[in-house]
């Protein structure tokens, strides 16, 4: 059988797939692609043309400057919070002590929940009448009054990151774990044998094993905190002031809440033009990570 036969074959088997995907993803992008460069309103008509004014517009506008840094500042501080805990986290889990199947169960579980669950149970945690955090804080002395901190644009933004990084962190430390399970065992005896710290064990054998795997959760955390909307938007909706809004916010409010469905597209079509950017950065930075490990 030939190889052009096989390769005609390959390409009929597929075309199910390319058709649906023409359908499902290659018609919405282009229909987008077209209003971004009209003036066209949600509801009403087609709109008109008007090019790159639209591009422009978003760009230069103070509230796509300010939800972009508030966009970064989420995914930069969430995404550490989550690194760090998620290798702390699956360290611990790495020894051997009484319960450990147990715990590592148990830690799946902030992960498995669906984010609405987690956005609503964080905003019980944070209400300012009865949420367990001000109680708890209000108890053990270290604040004394009971606060609004979903209300409060200095910690808005803090409180949903603290409920995000609860929620991804078990993510990274499952990677994490199952890195530190393919370690090799003679390796770390001799460090031991040699004299070595914990810290420099974990400096000089550990990390070099965990540096490929935790650059993958690296680059899956940070692309989904960038496009975050769900858990935001359940907890505050963007506010206080604006101050938690980020790009995707901004996006559902331009195109459905304001009903201006030419500049919603082009917001869209940037924020996609960003993920895109990053996400060919960190695979830049995954393929030398790989041939620096190998």
């Amino acid at each position: 059988m030939s190889s052009t036969w096989l390769t005609t074959r390959a390409w009929l088997l597929m075309l199910p797939l390319l058709i649906v995907m023409v359908g499902v993803i290659g018609w919405p992008l282009a229909e987008t692609v077209r209003l971004s460069f009209t003036n066209a309103r949600l509801v009403g008509t087609g709109g008109d043309y008007v090019g790159i004014a639209n591009y422009a517009k978003m760009l230069t506008s103070n509230a796509f400057l300010k939800t972009l840094w508030s966009t970064l500042w989420f995914a930069l501080t969430s995404v550490s919070i989550e690194m760090v805990a998620g290798v702390l986290a699956a360290l611990l889990l790495n020894q051997r002590f009484y319960g450990r199947t147990l715990l590592r169960a148990l830690m799946i579980l902030p992960w498995a929940l669906p984010t609405v669950v987690n956005a609503t149970l964080w905003r019980l945690i944070y209400n300012p009448e009865y949420g367990a955090m001000n109680a708890a804080l209000t108890q053990i002395g270290l604040i004394d009054a009971y606060r609004s901190w979903l209300g409060e644009p200095g910690s808005a933004m803090w409180a949903i990151i603290l409920a995000d990084a609860w929620k991804n962190f078990p993510l990274v430390a499952l990677i994490a774990l199952a890195a530190l399970q393919a370690v090799p065992r003679d390796t770390i005896a001799a460090s031991l044998v040699d004299g070595a710290s914990a810290f420099q064990r974990f400096r000089h054998v550990t990390l070099p094993h965990l540096a490929g795997p935790l650059m993958v959760a690296l680059v899956l955390r940070t692309i989904e905190a960038f496009k975050v909307f769900d858990i935001i938007w359940i907890m505050t909706r963007g506010g206080p002031a604006n101050t938690t809004r980020t790009l995707s916010i901004l996006v559902y409010q331009e195109g459905f809440s304001f009903q201006r469905a030419g500049s919603g597209a082009s917001l869209a079509l940037i924020v996609t033009l960003i993920v895109s950017l990053l996400a060919v950065t960190y695979g830049s930075l995954l393929r030398k990570t790989a041939g620096s490990t190998q």
